[in-house]
């Protein structure tokens, strides 16, 4: 099942540094980062970042919290985990899952001999932060069973 053509990307994010947090003893420290005038740090597709800074977005001075669930994305993700019965949103395919979470939840719905889609988030950076909040769970694989959110991998197991 693709998203391509339900969910339109993020245009570029411009991100204009003005202060790091962190966190030390129990209190908040800040620095700076200087940048040349005029210069930005463009947030794109599949950026990681290995540390956690608190950044504060601006956009005309107004502060603002970028979510990735969208009410078109919201409208798809209800659309699907509605129209079948059970929905495994994984890392990978069914026939090739490409996580050991996602491949241990689909070899316990083969062995029930259950008729399941799968959706492999991979294919979707946007797809795949929406159905974080979607759920309000974190992590993959997302089972869904009759339009409810089932739990992942661990809840699954048991």
């Amino acid at each position: 099942m693709s998203f391509s053509s339900c969910v339109k990307p993020f245009p570029q994010l411009y991100l204009y540094p003005s202060c790091f947090h962190s966190h030390v003893s129990g209190t908040t420290t800040s620095s700076s980062l200087s940048l040349p005038p005029r210069s930005s740090l463009v947030l794109k597709q599949n950026t990681i970042f290995h540390s956690e800074p608190k950044l504060q977005l601006k956009r005309a001075s107004t502060t603002i919290r970028c979510s990735a669930l969208t009410p078109e994305l919201k409208t798809t993700l209800d659309k699907v985990v509605t129209t079948n019965k059970i929905v495994l949103f994984m890392k990978g395919t069914k026939d090739f899952p490409q996580c050991g979470f996602s491949n241990t939840v689909v070899q316990i719905l083969k062995s029930l001999n259950a008729q399941f889609e799968t959706v492999n988030i991979l294919d979707n950076d946007l797809v795949r932060q929406g159905l974080k909040e979607y759920s309000n769970w974190p992590t993959f694989p997302q089972l869904y069973i009759d339009g409810e959110f089932f739990g992942g991998c661990d809840i699954t197991v048991v």
